[in-house]
């Protein structure tokens, strides 16, 4: 292992790569109840078949990442990208959980192919750094307004769209109704008292501690535990069942037959493919993006850039890294997931000492011992989960300070790449508005020349999505 790692030559050792990929589990974890509590949803697949999907693709990823590119970072099903793939593809778009997997397979393919050619940096850089710098944020802020609207926090209202669940016990709430919205509160203000007190896997245990008071408080009402395990079963192998049978290969065997798009109405092959072609690219950018951000911000962390060519910080092996998360999101849509990304709980990792590819290795058979737990997955409810979605959406909003507000040109793309994405529900809205604004601004103030050509076709094809599929 010392050989093949370079434990001695990065200045650590089994036990403490040991330590840092169990922390690492533990920071990123809360994607097996989170995942497939998202993709339930959909109706059309198992909350058992997509947490076997989740963790496979992330025993996969894991391993690539580790044993390619000897990083100690770990992958699974990206945060945003599956909210993306469940909120905006299937039910905002049209299209059926087996066709947005499709979507997650041409992203693979398509990362794959720009890794491969060096494409990548001239897509990466035909994004404006305003959009770049606000596309996290705007993620952040969706998964939250996801996580307050399926705990029940944030409701339907006639008059103003959204408001607050009521809590006055005095008119029509019930102490049944307030209860998981308090546990929902509590929730994440216990995930942000440990993270300050630098408990590893904050998240993690915030999410159980919410589902063992859940079901403590369950006794306090009538009725709470009638039929409970109806629907429940304690066999694991049932959701390995599951996802033989709904969700791997699905890709294949019904993701290119697209006619429950097309028989909606208003819905045509010309509207087709230029909705095909702007979410395979919205997919693509947002996983690029997240993945060299990541990959750059846990490489930073922990010591392990090195100087490139021009004498800048770079990514150790980053090829490589980026080849291993291309190829594990193909692996992720085959085994019926979205977009498996490197996650940036990594950090939590390289914090404990981890250096190498070995602490990835350790993740990983974590990640598969925890494949015959999904029945005591099944279990947290609704209101831990969402808890999760709240605080991760908390953590994605640090990139804001990095823009700058004083320059309209700067301010007006990124505020609308981060509010258009939580108002319209839609990721690729988000990014399609910061773009095309941003072009808009550059030409009205004589700086055209700024903007690329690439950064043109880009918000062109955006624009042609709004014109031609809705």
């Amino acid at each position: 292992m010392n050989k093949f790692f370079k434990l001695k030559e990065r200045g650590s050792n089994v036990r403490t790569e040991i330590i840092a990929g169990v922390t690492t589990f533990m920071a990123m974890a809360y994607i097996l109840m989170v995942n497939p509590g998202m993709f339930a949803e959909l109706g059309t697949v198992s909350f058992g078949a997509i947490y076997i999907a989740t963790a496979l693709s992330a025993v996969i990823g894991t391993v690539l990442i580790g044993l390619l590119a000897n990083l100690p970072l770990a992958q699974a099903s990206g945060m945003g990208l599956n909210a993306f793939f469940v909120y905006t593809v299937c039910f905002g778009l049209g299209f059926s959980y087996a066709n947005a997997l499709v979507f997650c397979l041409v992203d693979g393919l398509i990362f794959v192919l720009l890794t491969v050619t060096g494409l990548r940096r001239i897509i990466f850089n035909a994004v404006p750094a305003a959009v770049k710098a606000a596309i996290p944020a705007g993620i952040g802020l969706f998964i939250a307004f996801i996580g307050l609207q399926k705990s029940g926090l944030v409701v339907d209202d006639g008059a103003t769209l959204v408001k607050m669940a009521s809590f006055n016990l005095l008119g029509d709430a019930t102490w049944a109704s307030i209860m998981p919205l308090l546990i929902l509160i509590f929730a994440v203000i216990a995930i942000a008292v440990m993270s300050k007190l630098k408990v590893r896997g904050a998240i993690l245990w915030g999410l159980l501690g919410a589902a063992v008071i859940y079901y403590l408080l369950g006794f306090t009402i009538d009725g709470f535990y009638d039929g409970f395990w109806a629907d429940k079963t304690l066999n694991p192998l049932e959701a390995f069942t599951d996802f033989g049978t709904q969700a791997v290969g699905k890709v294949f065997t019904e993701g290119f037959n697209f006619d429950y798009y097309l028989a909606a109405p208003g819905h045509s092959v010309g509207g087709l493919v230029v909705a095909f072609i702007t979410t395979s690219l919205a997919f693509c950018m947002v996983d690029m993006f997240d993945t060299m951000g990541t990959l750059y911000g846990a490489c930073r962390g922990g010591g392990l850039l090195v100087k490139n060519e021009k004498g800048e910080d770079d990514i150790p092996n980053m090829n490589r890294a980026m080849l291993a998360d291309a190829v594990a999101t193909c692996t992720g849509a085959v085994c019926g997931t979205s977009t498996v990304t490197t996650y940036v709980e990594s950090s939590a990792g390289v914090g404990a000492g981890g250096r190498t590819g070995l602490s990835a290795m350790v993740t990983a058979a974590l990640f598969f011992v925890a494949m015959f737990l999904a029945p005591l997955a099944a279990l947290i409810p609704t209101c831990a989960y969402a808890a999760a979605l709240v605080y991760v959406g908390i953590l994605m909003m640090g990139c804001v300070k990095d823009i700058d507000w004083s320059d309209p040109a700067i301010s007006l793309p990124a505020f609308l790449t981060i509010t258009m994405m939580p108002f319209t529900y839609n990721i690729s809205y988000g990014i399609a508005f910061g773009l095309i604004s941003y072009i808009a601004v550059k030409a009205f103030t004589g700086k055209i020349k700024e903007t690329n050509v690439g950064t043109w076709i880009i918000a062109v094809l955006f624009a042609a999505m709004f014109f031609l599929t809705h």
